[in-house]
């Protein structure tokens, strides 16, 4: 029986904009369960993001519920919220957020050093994670000193400082070229296999949706349907290679 550790039921989420309402997602409904891959499609403005950042604890609901491993977070406070980000949830961005002045090795280290309950010695963690991401020999080496590709796996790097069971990641192809985004990949499906880890991703890439177990589509703040990614020769589903069509993608 698969094991769901996150579910949506009924979220939305509106935005003030001055006199207007922005209505950014109306009524979303989701279960992903254990150790999947799924990614979350859509035009820009769909809510996609709006959505990740909630099922993160990084925003909040205007109504509905997100559980996380059974816990309702959607009305925790924020500390409460940053223990759950802390312990069970790691986040990947398209522009890495890393810190400048820090080496791979520091930035990696950083979250189990603010972790509240330590379960790595912090450089040690670091650097396990910075060579099973082949970048063993990048470890003192800023963020300004690294390709974008190498940045990026830095980044999966901490996000996984904590060992979360939950990956969120926002576009962490789209910055990249095709080279780095199928490392990237590459690097999230080890993660995957090896940890157990379940894998939710924001994607405009056709390449990297078509890898998904699941693909679900956001349209004007609704998923209207979901649909596997069947690994036919490589090849994504018609399906899936005409809804990421219809977006210009």
């Amino acid at each position: 029986m698969r094991q769901p550790v996150i579910r949506a039921s009924r979220v939305k989420r509106e935005l003030k904009l001055g006199t207007q309402v922005v209505r950014a997602l109306r009524g979303v409904d989701l279960t992903i369960y254990h150790n999947e891959m799924v990614g979350i499609i859509g035009p820009s403005g769909s809510g996609k993001s709006t959505l990740l950042g909630i099922i993160g604890g990084l925003d909040s609901p205007t109504e509905g519920s997100i559980e996380i491993d059974g816990l309702d977070i959607s009305k925790m406070n924020e500390a409460q919220l940053t223990d759950i980000r802390n312990q069970k949830i790691g986040f990947v961005f398209q522009f890495f957020n890393l810190i400048p002045t820090l080496t791979a090795l520091e930035n990696v280290a950083l979250p189990i050093e603010f972790a509240q309950v330590r379960r790595h010695k912090p450089f040690q963690r670091a650097r396990d994670l910075l060579e099973n991401l082949g970048l063993g020999g990048r470890h003192h080496h800023r963020p300004s000193e690294l390709s974008g590709g190498e940045q990026q796996r830095v980044a999966i790097a901490r996000a996984l400082a904590n060992n979360p069971p939950i990956l969120l990641a926002d576009e962490p192809t789209g910055n990249l070229d095709s080279q780095s985004g199928e490392t990237v990949l590459a690097a999230l499906k080890a993660i995957r296999a090896e940890q157990g880890t379940t894998v939710v991703l924001v994607t405009h890439d056709p390449s990297l949706a078509s890898e998904m177990d699941r693909v679900l589509t956001l349209v004007d703040g609704r998923i209207v349907d979901g649909f596997g990614a069947e690994h036919a020769d490589g090849q994504m589903n018609p399906k899936a290679a005409t809804r990421l069509g219809e977006f210009g993608v």
